[in-house]
Order: C-alpha cells, then sequence, then structure tokens
C-alpha cells in the first residue's frame, strides 16, 4: 500500500508539473515533450487504476500519433513564435473575458450536477466479473456486441474524413509527371538494346 501510494503521488506530481510546463514553456518544441511526458505519467495512473487498456490507448494514439505528429509540425513549420507574441497584450482582455465565462460555465454546470442515488447499482449492461476477465476483454466485450453499430459508424465517419482531406489537399500540377498505370501496364517494348561503341555514349 505505501508503494502504491508513493507511485500515485509520483505520476500525478510528475503530470501537473509536466501540464504547467507545456503552457509556460517558451519553445514549442519544448511544449510537446512535456506533453508527451505528461501522457505517459497520466498512462501510469490508468495502469495503477486497472485500466490497463485506456492506458495502452493513451500511449499508442496520443503519444504515438497526436503528439509525434504535434512535434513534427511544429519543426517543420519553423513559425516565429516571437513575432506571434508581440500582439499579445491586446487580446489578453478578449482572452480574459473569454475566460471567466468559461470558468462560471464550469462552476454552474458542477454546482448543480447530482448523481442518481442508486446509480452504481444500476448499470446499462451488466458488469461482467473482473476476476474472471481482463479489463480489455470486458470492453471488448461490450463494444463489439452491444455497441458495435456505434463503432462501425464512428469508422466510417474516419474513414470519409480522411478521404475528404486527401481529396481536398491533392492538386495537380501541369509540369509534375504523374503515374499511369494503364500506360505502363500496356507497355509491348520494356527492353531496348543499343550496341555502344568503346569511348562513345548513346
Amino acid at each position: 500500500m505505501i508503494l502504491h501510494t508513493i507511485f500515485f503521488y509520483l505520476f500525478s506530481g510528475i503530470t501537473i508539473a509536466s501540464a504547467l510546463m507545456v503552457i509556460s514553456s517558451r519553445n514549442p518544441v519544448h511544449s510537446v515533450l512535456f506533453l508527451i511526458l505528461a501522457f505517459f505519467n497520466a498512462a501510469g495512473l490508468f495502469v495503477m487504476l486497472g485500466a490497463e487498456f485506456l492506458a495502452m490507448m493513451l500511449v499508442v494514439v496520443y503519444v504515438g500519433a497526436v503528439a509525434v505528429l504535434f512535434l513534427f509540425v511544429v519543426m517543420m513549420l519553423d513559425v516565429d513564435f516571437t513575432e506571434l507574441r508581440q500582439g499579445f497584450l491586446q487580446y489578453l482582455p478578449v482572452g480574459g473575458l473569454i475566460g471567466v465565462v468559461l470558468l462560471a460555465e464550469l462552476l454552474i454546470v458542477l454546482s448543480g450536477w447530482a448523481f442518481a442515488p442508486n446509480v452504481a447499482g444500476n448499470p446499462v449492461q451488466p458488469i461482467p466479473d473482473m476476476a474472471q476477465i481482463s479489463n480489455t476483454e470486458a470492453i471488448g466485450r461490450l463494444l463489439y456486441t452491444h455497441y458495435i453499430f456505434f463503432f462501425q459508424t464512428a469508422g466510417f465517419v474516419l474513414l470519409v474524413a480522411m478521404i475528404g482531406a486527401i481529396v481536398l489537399t491533392l492538386r495537380h500540377k501541369p509540369r509534375v509527371k504523374r503515374q499511369n498505370i494503364a500506360d505502363q501496364v500496356g507497355r509491348t517494348q520494356i527492353v531496348e538494346l543499343h550496341s555502344v561503341e568503346p569511348g562513345k555514349g548513346i
């Protein structure tokens, strides 16, 4: 129990410190690296809670894809953040007003939130015994049985979004040679032999 408490405070402290460094770091590359560190420690907290599937998804999806994508985009764009920060103070009142409005909305929602008295004892679907199956298997059974339609719909929406992004960014430039599969397949003469004299080219 003592070791469990030590690791909990260790992961929590590093996660909070990394989150603060994400928003306070002047270098955007350092911010992304601190974000990756925060994700890893949050995954450690999920493992301690017994949710190893959420920990795996956090590392694979957010660290392996999103955070790395952010890092490469920031490094490749080479944005002049010094120039962007010059007009920061003129937008501070508007940003502060929006922050106060969002904080007020969160306080109103949280203060008026109430749980049903028997919400833990009345789940929508029966919860399997965690002693017999793992957390990942329980989520898989629920996801691929009762919620398979919503799962497939979400995948179809992501597929359409990916195709739309490819179509919108595809540009046909007139001077760029493009591959034509029909011309390649229809070629009759693949190899052409030339008799080259010594000391001369083709």
